[in-house]
């Protein structure tokens, strides 16, 4: 008797509000930002946010995508220096680029740092620092 392997599904994400926006109040795109410490200001519109871990319909955490394009939208969203958590539901931080043009882009992620289905993501910007 033989056995078939069924590959597994690929799970949808959390669902979010189908009008749901992330969007940047802080830095617009084309700023130009003296020194390399700045203010990202972060926001939602119809969905809440709330830290890793908190499974409620709805909410999700910031993810600062920097310099780099989304990642795949039915995996993790990595960790590391072009993928920034805010996973205490911060909507506020304090980052540092080297002098030059640099790409911004946020990306909701749900209790299990997976972007929602439909996934929620801000218009990519530029900036440059000098």
């Amino acid at each position: 008797m033989a056995l078939l392997a069924i590959p597994p599904a690929i799970s949808a994400g959390t669902p979010a509000s189908k009008d749901a926006r992330v969007y940047f109040i802080w830095p617009s795109d084309g700023a130009v930002i003296n020194g390399g410490k700045f203010w990202v200001r972060m926001g939602l519109r119809n969905m809440g946010v709330a830290p890793k871990g908190v499974n409620m319909a709805n909410v999700g955490h910031h993810h600062l995508l920097v310099d780099t394009d989304l990642p795949p939208l039915d995996e993790q969203i990595p960790s590391d220096r072009n993928h920034l958590h805010f996973g205490a539901g911060e909507t506020e931080a304090r980052i540092e680029l080297p002098p030059g043009k640099h790409t911004l882009q946020l990306l909701l992620g749900d209790q299990d740092h997976r972007p929602h289905d439909p996934p929620v993501y801000s218009k990519k910007i530029t900036i440059t620092v000098r």
